[in-house]
């Protein structure tokens, strides 16, 4: 009895030691809990996961005559299938992070990816604007899904250790992205070019161009069969990814459930709900810029600065390149930077790169050099993001949910606005102002987020924690009693 009872003790004091939140918060759960190999089989997944996102997101542009051509519209009166797919990320964000906190976490993520695959398939037999725009919007649900969760599921598999996988988490999306324009333009054939990588960059003689249709069927077979293949070897990717991400369900046991979560419960901020509301506009603005100038430069290069379309091209490909690599370069430095100083290197790269872009707006030079600086320095912005406030409160399925519409609704509205001004203004460089100001903002921001989240707790506070690591304690003692 005495030794059992010594053993026990003693495995109380390691969990004890394990999930009491301390400078940096909680630990990551023990290996012997949630097992090392099932923990790198799920990051892997994720990753998947993450990497079918972005090829899935990023293939709509470069498919998108086709996709007019089978709707019978010209692709400029299409753009409401952009504001679908916004929309239901948006939804997608919210409905995850609720989700994500009632049922099981895997069953979940392997629920959208089964929707995603489901949306690619159907997306080129659509043959109305109306159904095209409802699959995108059904796709963005499940992208809002898998986003919030897979973001959420990372911080919990890893703890404080969880940033260099939070970053590779990320650059599986941009390399993603970054390979889509690839497939669709080498591996299938499809009409568009594989040099631009973003939504609103097509030929301007297709602009208005329109497409005779032969069909009133709301479903048929496409006329192009490159097309059809295109889609269906992403969705057939992203399906086997969703058979391994259902593989941990029937392996996560409800008591080690029950155990992480009444962890996470354990550390929360003193100004929570501020410190959420703050990352909120962080994200508002770092999104809004992000899309905004990826979006724009191809345009802005071609008529404020007077480039040829090629080179325009280029520094279009060179954002996003610059941006993909050090997503992949982070995961390297994740591992010996804090992430509160990724955000600080990578918002004074921003703020040099804007301010350079904005001072010397007509030099090709000046925005070749900016341009690379500015997709660098954007790129570990949000993933440090999210791996930073993990380190002062517990970021649930709902926490995470509302700073992703932040993100959601700036990837919506600065794109719009800052097209709307720079229609009015045509001679005023208002797309390198808007990314100033973001970075500006963003700047500004994170010092404040800092000292809030950095402000001592209050007695009260810190027996509610206290009272929640005692209930950890007994309830770790109860499993090793029912263990054995």
């Amino acid at each position: 009895m005495e030794s059992r009872g010594s053993e026990a003790t003693a495995v109380e004091r390691y969990l004890l030691q394990a999930e009491t939140p301390g400078k940096k918060g909680l630990q990551a759960v023990p290996s012997g809990q949630v097992g090392r190999t099932l923990r790198w089989f799920t990051t892997v997944v994720l990753n998947a996961a993450f990497l079918g996102m972005g090829v899935s997101a990023a293939v709509l542009g470069p498919t998108l005559p086709d996709l007019a051509r089978n709707v019978n519209r010209n692709i400029s009166s299409l753009s409401e299938i952009f504001v679908g797919r916004a929309l239901g990320y948006l939804c997608g964000s919210v409905a995850g992070g609720v989700l994500f906190d009632c049922m099981n976490h895997f069953l979940l993520l392997g629920l959208s990816n089964l929707l995603t695959a489901a949306s690619l398939y159907l997306t080129p037999f659509c043959k109305t604007a109306a159904v095209l725009t409802a699959m995108m919007s059904v796709t963005g649900v499940s992208f809002g899904v898998l986003d919030t969760g897979g973001n959420v599921l990372i911080l919990d598999l890893w703890g404080d250790k969880g940033a260099p996988h939070m970053q590779a988490l990320h650059f599986s999306f941009a390399l993603g992205a970054f390979l889509a324009p690839l497939l669709a333009k080498l591996a299938w054939g499809t009409t568009a070019s594989a040099q631009n990588y973003t939504e609103l960059q097509f030929d301007r003689s297709a602009l208005n161009q329109s497409f005779d249709a032969t069909s009133d069927s709301v479903f048929a077979v496409p006329e192009d069969m490159n097309l059809l293949w295109a889609y269906a070897s992403i969705g057939t990717y992203v399906l086997v990814v969703s058979v391994f991400m259902f593989a941990p369900f029937f392996k996560k046991s409800s008591k080690q459930k029950k155990s992480s979560a009444s962890a996470q419960g354990a550390r929360r901020a003193k100004y929570h709900r501020a410190l959420l509301c703050l990352l909120f506009l962080f994200f508002f603005f770092y999104v809004g810029a992000e899309v905004t100038y990826g979006s724009f430069v191809f345009s802005f290069a071609t008529t404020h600065v007077g480039m040829e379309e090629s080179e325009a091209a280029g520094l279009n490909s060179i954002f996003w390149g610059t941006f993909a690599a050090c997503r992949g370069l982070a995961i390297i430095f994740a591992t010996f930077l804090q992430p509160g100083t990724m955000i600080v290197l990578s918002n004074i790269g921003s703020l040099v790169a804007t301010f350079f872009l904005v001072l010397f707006d007509k030099n090709p030079l000046c925005l070749w050099i900016s341009t690379s600086v500015y997709g660098a320095s954007m790129a570990t912005t949000f993933p440090s993001g999210i791996s930073w406030i993990e380190q002062y409160t517990t970021l649930t399925g709902k926490s995470a949910a509302f700073i992703l519409v932040g993100a959601a609704l700036g990837l919506m509205a600065t794109p719009a606005l800052s097209g709307i001004l720079q229609g009015h203004y045509p001679d005023l460089p208002v797309i390198l102002y808007t990314c100033l100001g973001s970075a500006v903002l963003t700047t500004a921001l994170f010092p404040v987020m800092y000292k809030v989240a950095t402000s001592p707790l209050d007695q009260k506070q810190e027996k509610n924690i206290n009272s929640e690591g005692q209930k950890i304690l007994l309830s770790s003692s109860r499993l090793i009693k029912e263990a054995k």
